[in-house]
């Protein structure tokens, strides 16, 4: 499947022309890829004159492996590859990098600055609370709230989720918050609202803590309401904050001094 997310639109804003390569996960969902893709169109169109482009780590393309020879093959000197994703694990630790050392010796005058995965962002969190006033939750001293992500081995990125479930709660008046994921750790999103509405929380909303719809969002929802909860907010996807998010990430990598030279 392939996901138009190119977007040649000449050189750089106040990137100084330096080019932006965003790499979201993929999904063998078609409305991942779409709710992606349309993040960078409103990328795209507050900073017009800056190339936004966009790659995926797997199902669907173009790769990031492609796309950075696409960049190189243009005569693009420099690139920011920004890792579209909420929290700092596997992919961006591991398999971006990997990616990155690979270009290495195919594009030797390349020079990349890695930004900063999208989260942990304090726009996010305005972000899950529009999704959440879109689906008609606010903030209530008799209402729970389970803040639930895809989930991941590495404990550095359920701690990111878990303060950001604490964030939300000094932003209340919540009658509790916590978090919850939806692989990979514990509680499940169905455990947490069950366990709230043990505690005698009469209602348990769940903020969907996820980039795009697909497989984990669903699950998020099917197992959510099966446990009582009466709201389940959409997936993050489009909202103005998302972009904003994107910008600082590449403005912050366009001035820093560190770069991943492809020597």
């Amino acid at each position: 499947m392939t996901a138009d997310g190119t977007g040649a639109r000449g050189g750089g804003g106040r990137g100084g022309g330096v080019p932006l390569l965003a790499v979201a996960h993929g999904s063998a969902d078609p409305r991942s890829a779409r709710a992606v893709s349309a993040v960078f169109e409103r990328v795209r169109a507050l900073r017009p004159e800056l190339d936004v482009r966009v790659s995926y780590l797997d199902h669907v393309a173009p790769s990031a492996r492609d796309a950075l020879e696409e960049l190189a093959a243009r005569g693009a000197g420099e690139a920011v590859v920004l890792p579209a994703l909420l929290t700092a694990a596997y992919h961006s630790k591991v398999d971006l990098p990997k990616v990155l050392a690979d270009a290495r010796g195919r594009s030797p005058w390349l020079r990349v600055r890695y930004a900063d995965t999208l989260g942990p962002h304090p726009l996010l969190t305005e972000a899950v609370e529009r999704r959440l006033d879109e689906a008609g939750v606010r903030p209530d001293p008799d209402t729970a709230l389970v803040l639930a992500s895809a989930g991941s081995s590495d404990p550095g990125a359920n701690a990111t989720v878990a303060a950001m479930a604490a964030e939300l709660a000094g932003r209340g008046p919540w009658r509790e918050v916590v978090a919850a994921y939806a692989s990979a750790a514990s509680p499940g999103p169905g455990e947490a609202v069950a366990a709230l509405r043990e505690r005698g929380a009469s209602r348990v909303a769940v903020a969907t803590y996820l980039l795009a719809p697909g497989f984990f969002a669903d699950r998020v929802r099917a197992r959510s309401l099966e446990a009582g909860a009466y709201a389940v907010s959409e997936a993050l996807g489009d909202v103005p904050e998302m972009a904003g998010v994107v910008l600082d990430r590449y403005d912050a990598a366009v001035a820093s001094r560190h770069a991943t030279s492809f020597r």
